[in-house]
């Protein structure tokens, strides 16, 4: 059994680090990649601070830099969005969600880390299902989406994820190689 599993660890090594052969190719996906965890990142930059590029403005519409709608000042990174800006089948469930500290926490520490792991390209297996996930979960809150009957960014996000997991994009201007060899990673596989 031993030996079927370091078996399939060896093909599952291989296939992610030569899934894409052409460098220009993989440059393009750490690029890809880079931009993605880059967004994610200002995404919880925003929200914690409310820096007035989505967060950070008063009821009247007034920019309010760092005040009171920043997580760092008691404001809610989910409340605005899913109390009043959800819609459609599942409208009730994620309004009952906005404002809820443990959704806010796990909103926010899941902004930062999948962020974290597309930027570096590190722990991408976990960083790519999680941000897949996330991009899931946001595309049901307003359905259907307003421009299009079943595609919106959120669901090309979410591709984008599967991409990005598969081919091992973390290897290319990122230090996914170093990670993948690193003695807790060898020992723990599905953090690659």
């Amino acid at each position: 059994m031993a030996t079927i599993s370091a078996h399939l660890h060896h093909i599952v090594e291989h296939d992610e680090e030569s899934a894409v052969a052409d460098h220009a190719a993989r440059r393009a996906l750490a690029a890809l990649r880079i931009g993605f965890g880059l967004t994610f990142l200002w995404a919880f930059f925003d929200k914690l601070l409310a820096l007035g590029y989505h967060t950070g403005y008063a009821q009247d519409g007034t920019l309010d830099r760092f005040g009171p709608a920043a997580w760092i000042n008691g404001g809610s990174p989910t409340e605005g969005f899913l109390k009043f800006g959800a819609d459609g089948p599942f409208k009730d469930f994620w309004n009952n969600l906005g404002g809820v500290a443990v959704i806010d926490w796990a909103f926010m520490l899941g902004l930062l880390a999948i962020g974290v792991s597309l930027t570096f390209g590190i722990a991408m297996r976990a960083g790519t299902v999680a941000g897949f996930v996330m991009y899931v979960l946001m595309w049901t809150v307003v359905l259907p989406p307003e421009n299009n009957p079943v595609l919106d960014e959120h669901l090309l996000g979410a591709a984008s994820m599967v991409v990005l997991g598969l081919t091992g994009a973390g290897a290319t201007w990122g230090l996914g190689h170093l990670w993948s060899q690193s003695a807790l990673v060898r020992r723990f596989p599905v953090l690659r």
